[in-house]
């Protein structure tokens, strides 16, 4: 019991936070792999040129990846024709298998090593799943330009 006039000492922690843990800014290429990896989870993707052509053509796209290394000249006009057509935002990258690998067309092994990637050249979001800070730093990027 405490009575009149004595002092109840309280323990305050103090918690410092370090910079790693402060929300820093992401680049886009972190951005696009984080959104793709939550479109997957999503079941909000569509892989390869079918799909990707229908969902564009079906207005179902909120984002298109194309691989710059894409080595027939058709598939890449089919595929920035329609996103021109239909208002879609496109963004290019530069290796195949690791865009592959971003959208799960890769086995994992037991330590959580990618093993037998198979190249990717198109990829459409078509659900973003939750929104998070990858996609807005990815919607910036594309107001921006």
């Amino acid at each position: 019991m405490s009575a009149e006039g004595e002092e109840v000492e309280v323990a305050v922690e103090v918690v410092e936070v370090t910079p790693d843990q402060v929300k820093g800014s992401m680049t886009v290429e972190e951005a696009l792999q984080d959104v793709l990896k939550r479109a997957l989870c999503h079941d909000g993707l569509a892989r390869g040129l079918r799909e990707c052509a229908k969902a564009l053509d079906r207005r179902q796209a909120h984002l298109c990846v194309l691989c710059e290394s894409c080595d027939q000249q058709e598939y890449v006009k089919l595929v920035e024709a329609l996103c021109a057509e239909h208002n879609i935002n496109l963004i290019k990258v530069e290796n195949s298998k690791k865009l592959g690998e971003w959208v799960g067309l890769c086995k994992i092994d037991k330590e959580g090593n990618p093993r037998k990637v198979v190249g990717c050249s198109s990829v459409v979001v078509k659900d973003f799943g939750e929104e998070s800070e990858a996609m807005h730093v990815l919607l910036d990027y594309f107001k921006s330009r």
